[in-house]
């Protein structure tokens, strides 16, 4: 397959635990089938219902290590005790393919990601109170009251990073939030630089000779 003249984006989404992130990016992976969706390594254990390959790369603590060894991640951090990393040459084979790439990632893998490619978009979402953040987790039933508050107090600690972002969606009403990232996406797809790119042999056929 030859390559294209022109380079996808890369869309960056964080979001504090328990505000909604997984169950946005579903729906709009389900919405954009053409979006690629960078499925990130981590060493914690499965959730119920997870699967290896779809919703996480399951590694040991070794294998981990050894990949930021090789250096085999675009960015990793350690979160909560475990290590989150993204596979930096799949993302790379994507966006030289011309294909759009979603990162569900924390904001400090965000701010790596950043380095590397400056003109990634940068996604973050919020709950619409931090109550209703603490009726999630409650809801979720996978915490202990302890990790609840651990995720309470780290919520707020990233939200203070929110104003680095470049955009902000209130997960309130589930369908309005996701309706708000597809238009994200839409829109970015729409500027300039990135349709005369996808456009340019369309505007050379139509040069004077």
């Amino acid at each position: 397959m030859s390559r294209p003249a022109y380079s996808g984006q890369i869309f960056i989404v964080s979001a504090p635990s328990g505000v909604g992130k997984t169950t946005m990016i579903r729906a709009i992976l389900d919405r954009c089938p053409e979006l690629r969706f960078s499925v990130s390594c981590t060493t914690r254990s499965p959730r119920p219902g997870e699967a290896d390959g779809k919703d996480y790369h399951f590694l040991t603590q070794r294998e981990f290590l050894d990949g930021i060894s090789a250096g085999r991640f675009l960015e990793w951090a350690e979160v909560h005790g475990n290590f989150y990393g993204t596979d930096g040459n799949q993302v790379e084979e994507w966006i030289a393919q011309g294909r759009d790439v979603l990162l569900d990632i924390d904001v400090q893998g965000a701010r790596q990601v950043r380095c590397t490619y400056p003109c990634a978009h940068t996604i973050f979402i919020v709950p619409p109170s931090m109550e209703v953040l603490e009726q999630r987790l409650n809801m979720r039933g996978t915490e202990s009251p302890r990790q609840i508050g651990e995720r309470s107090a780290a919520a707020r600690r990233e939200m203070l990073q929110a104003p680095w972002y470049d955009y902000l969606i209130v997960n309130d009403v589930l369908a309005d939030a996701v309706a708000d990232l597809h238009a994200i996406l839409r829109a970015c797809r729409c500027r300039r630089d990135v349709r005369m790119g996808r456009l340019k042999p369309f505007f050379m056929s139509r040069l004077p000779s």
